[in-house]
This record gives C-alpha cells, structure tokens and sequence, in this order.
C-alpha cells in the first residue's frame, strides 16, 4: 500500500476487494464508545463511561459521570475531600445509562463499563435487567462498595468480567475522511427540483 500526494494511504486494488483485516472487534467497539462517552465528563480526577448494549449489538443507552439535570456544573463541587463533596450529587456513567435508554427495556443486554460498579449503581444495573457487565479496571476491588456490588451480582445472576483489549491505543482521526470534498452537490436536490418548475 503506498500513499497518494494528499497523505492518504493508496488502497491496492486487490485490498479494495476484500474484507478490511484490521477492524476492531464488537468488544472493543463498545468499549470505546463508554471511553468516548467519559470525555463529555467535566470531572477533574475521574472519567468515566457506560455504553449499554442489547443481545442484537445495539447501543441503547449511553451515560457518563456527571451532575443531574439542572444542577449547573460551576454550582456544585467537585472535589472529593470536604464537608461538601462532589459523591453527594454526581450520578455515576451506569445510573445514566440506564435513565438514557432508548429502549422499553434492558432486559438481556450487557453494559461495557471503564470501572468495576459501585453497589448503588449494581442496584441500577439489577433492577434494569442488564444480565453482564464487562470492564477494564477493578481498581476499587478492595472497597466495600465493590465487594457489595460482586456479591449482589453473584447473587442475582449478572455475570461479569474484565475485558483487555487487543488494542491499548485507539485513535479517532476526523482527517481520515477528507469533508472538504464531501459537501453536498447540489446543495440541495429538492431546492434545485423547485428551481426547475418555476
């Protein structure tokens, strides 16, 4: 594969026929929908999101940690030591996800998380249906919230497990698709259409 004069990779013909080898696996795909989704997080110290999927590879619910709906971010702390901390009013990426469904029910879907599940949000998760829940780091596995969480999933047959990615690195690179030459000519079919009648 060589590269055209603008620096976009020339496609052989012969790899223009066949299946792209190197696209990235439904595991991974949602996985880094929840980790785009944490980047709409305005907290300072942990980002985190919740992509929810159904048994057919739809995404039906998106969420990411931050304050409720009509609680202005400047308003509210953010810190986490203090009298007033931001854990009395944040709402975690998995309780969002879950309220943003845009479905009737969760029933058998699982839910890609960056973080093992608090015991409240395990409550969530529960009550909803879900019945997996797959995850990158467990690094709170020692806090009682954790083990309460395992304990109620164990409990209720939610299965969980930590995914390892084969890719540690993922890149969205909006200049892979050139949308200068993609404006649309011409500007409108339907204006153009009433152009031609009058």
């Amino acid at each position: 594969m060589g590269e055209i004069s603008n620096g976009t990779p020339e496609i052989s013909h012969s790899s223009a026929n066949s299946k792209r080898p190197d696209y990235i696996s439904w595991h991974e795909y949602f996985m880094a929908t929840a980790f785009l989704a944490a980047k709409r997080s305005k907290d300072p110290v942990t980002q985190v999101g919740a992509c929810i999927v159904s048994d057919e590879n739809k995404i039906v619910g998106i969420g990411y940690n931050g304050m409720p709906i009509g609680c202005h971010d400047d308003h509210f702390p953010w810190g986490k030591e203090g009298h007033e901390t931001k854990h009395l009013y944040v709402c975690h990426a998995e309780m969002n996800a879950i309220v943003n469904k845009n479905c009737t029910t969760l029933n058998k879907c699982r839910m890609y998380v960056a973080l093992f599940p608090c015991n409240e949000c395990a409550k969530f998760i529960i009550q909803s249906g879900i019945r997996e829940v797959i995850y990158m780091s467990d690094k709170y596995a020692q806090k009682r919230s954790t083990i309460a969480s395992k304990k109620m999933f164990d409990a209720a047959g939610v299965e969980y497990w930590q995914y390892t990615p084969m890719n540690r690195r993922l890149v969205i690179d909006f200049s892979e698709i050139d949308w200068n030459s993609m404006q649309q000519v011409p500007t409108s079919p339907l204006k153009d259409l009433k152009l031609q009648e009058s």
